[in-house]
């Protein structure tokens, strides 16, 4: 009998998310903060596409890139957390065994798919400011469309590996103590041995980012240094404002991937609800800020949005 109910435990079809174990009863308040940057950043993201695809002036390579950034964004969210909204909101735990590792694939994917568009822009940023002859023919709507199809299959085919190989592990158990399908959280239920997923997540994972993350600051290095040569009044400032609000949205994508690393690595010390939060977030905070400091704050995509309400209005 207890051989039978083990049997029905490993074939079970859906796994269950228990967002954090130790913090059950204040989750009902933590889903309004979290409602709140959902909708902003699905509002942001959604009028930025709006505008640049309703505002003809907008339709250049830089907006594409843009575009493609917001679209990666909504999708993102949109994968995470109504999820974690519908667990706080009606105890819906329970998640299908097909839809957990889409969820795993999604995530990986699409998070390096968007350090991948951050590099991108870099460059574009780059050719703008130090080669500003040159841009027209470098930066072409071609480029933007080989570009998107290179984001698009690096990371979407390098990331298939890992929601696969966990999708053929035998599992021993279906409770993951989670809001999200992470390999991790998922893999170390499983009875038989990880070290080969571990070993792949870490290095495409360091790999991809990495390398992303060298590309973009030597491309704002050449940017400062060209910015300082500068002897335009007020262009330094302009051009270091804009820049640096980039940078440090960047820094902060990456910044939050390291501390997740640390705070796995360091569970015994860290207590668990820490880098669940963390992974939430980080689902969260860059899609409601990156059509703000990328958008709103350009001078043409503010006219396009006046003009798009002037016209609705």
């Amino acid at each position: 009998m207890e051989a039978q109910s083990n049997t029905s435990s490993i074939l079970a079809p859906d796994f269950l998310l228990i967002c954090f174990p130790n913090y059950q009863t204040w989750q009902h308040w933590l889903s309004l903060p979290l409602s709140l940057l959902f909708l902003l950043a699905m509002g942001a993201n959604a009028t930025l596409l709006i505008t640049i695809r309703m505002e003809a002036s907008l339709h250049e390579p830089m907006y594409y890139l843009l575009s493609l950034l917001s679209l990666l964004d909504i999708v993102l969210c949109l994968t995470v957390i109504p999820k974690v909204l519908a667990i706080f909101w009606f105890d819906n735990k329970s998640i299908g065994f097909s839809s957990c590792f889409l969820q795993m694939f999604v995530m990986n994917s699409f998070l390096t798919m968007e350090s991948c568009t951050f590099m991108v822009m870099a460059y574009d940023r780059y050719v703008a400011i130090c080669k500003p002859l040159q841009y027209p023919s470098i930066i072409t709507d071609q480029f933007v469309v080989r570009a998107a199809i290179f984001v698009a299959a690096r990371n979407g085919i390098l990331t298939m590996p890992i929601p696969i190989l966990s999708s053929q592990l035998r599992y021993c158990a279906r409770i993951i103590r989670n809001c999200i399908c992470t390999n991790m959280s998922v893999s170390k239920l499983s009875c038989d041995d990880i070290t080969f997923n571990k070993l792949y997540q870490f290095v495409i994972g360091w790999t991809l980012l990495g390398s992303d993350l060298i590309l973009i600051v030597l491309s704002y290095s050449f940017i400062l240094k060209a910015v300082l040569r500068i002897k335009a009044e007020g262009a330094v400032a302009k051009a270091l404002s804009t820049c640096g609000s980039h940078f440090i949205l960047i820094l902060f994508f990456s910044t939050v991937l390291l501390v997740l690393v640390i705070t796995n690595l360091a569970r015994e010390r860290i207590p668990p609800d820490v880098p669940i939060l963390l992974n939430i977030l980080h689902h969260l905070i860059p899609p409601a800020l990156n059509p703000i400091v990328y958008g709103v704050r350009t001078r043409e995509i503010k006219q396009g949005i006046r003009n798009l309400l002037r016209r609705r209005l």
